[in-house]
């Protein structure tokens, strides 16, 4: 499933582990300083365990419960970040659009344009996402089952792309919780696309009476072992040196200086099964 990437990707060209994929980073770019240095320490691990890597950033968050709530340090600066990332540290970078006339302004600094859940059946944001000829990352809608991706993906081949990943970020369970489906992981894989886990956002609890989303990060380790053993070819994982921190969704994130050990315990499992 790597190849789809390898086509498109240079970092992705020489990659023979057999790992699978990870895209990590904060939940929004807060900084240049923070941005490179969460980037660069990932960087370093996966290297070390050979797993490719994509640096994980959203320049602007669009969905946000209140009105009060952080969306970023403006477009275009921290679009730049984003490309000074992807140029230092040497590694393909990922943030969402929202907007169909975003796409060809976030296309000329980033690899791969994500389309979030919530979004996931816009055809004129896709159709966009699409024509920039970039990697378009669509996550599953929270309320959608694995099944009914297809259409996503066809909207993005039929605009002539076929550099198309697929997310699954769990479902919608009661009015505030989330549950996470591994069904839909060989459902999405069946379209012949790599299929990641969102492994952060699946554990949100969202809807909350303050406005602002909760999580269950404890369970990380649990989700994301379970998607690899499924056979997830890629893995989706908010990290922040200090969550509590955070200017968005903190609650959900996993602390960076506890990514090498579950990176190491998911090389194991992705070892077992192969």
């Amino acid at each position: 499933m790597l190849d789809a990437l390898a086509n498109v990707l240079p970092h992705f060209r020489n990659t023979n582990s057999g790992q699978f994929f990870l895209m990590a980073g904060p939940c929004v770019i807060e900084g240049e300083d923070m941005a490179l240095r969460i980037a660069e320490r990932i960087r370093h691990l996966t290297d070390k365990l050979q797993i490719p890597f994509i640096f994980k950033g959203s320049y602007r968050k669009a969905n946000r419960s209140r009105l009060d709530s952080y969306t970023g340090i403006g477009d275009e600066k921290a679009l730049r970040i984003l490309q000074k990332v992807g140029r230092e540290i040497g590694v393909p970078t990922v943030t969402d659009i929202h907007e169909s006339d975003e796409a060809a302004m976030a296309a000329e600094y980033v690899d791969v344009l994500q389309i979030p859940a919530f979004l996931c059946r816009q055809t004129d944001l896709l159709v966009a996402a699409a024509r920039t000829g970039k990697v378009v990352n669509v996550k599953k809608g929270q309320f959608l089952n694995g099944e009914a991706m297809q259409f996503a993906v066809d909207k993005v081949r039929q605009s002539g792309n076929d550099n198309v990943l697929l997310t699954d970020r769990g479902n919608s369970f009661g009015y505030s919780d989330l549950v996470v489906d591994f069904r839909n992981l060989p459902a999405m894989r069946e379209f012949g696309v790599p299929v990641i886990m969102d492994v952060t956002h699946s554990l949100q609890r969202p809807n909350q009476s303050s406005g602002v989303t909760g999580g269950q990060p404890a369970l990380i380790e649990t989700i994301a072992k379970a998607a690899i053993a499924v056979g997830a070819d890629g893995l989706f994982i908010e990290t922040h040196p200090t969550p509590a921190t955070a200017k968005s969704d903190g609650a959900n994130m996993l602390p960076l200086d506890q990514l090498e050990d579950l990176l190491v315990k998911l090389t194991r499992v992705r070892e077992a099964i192969r």
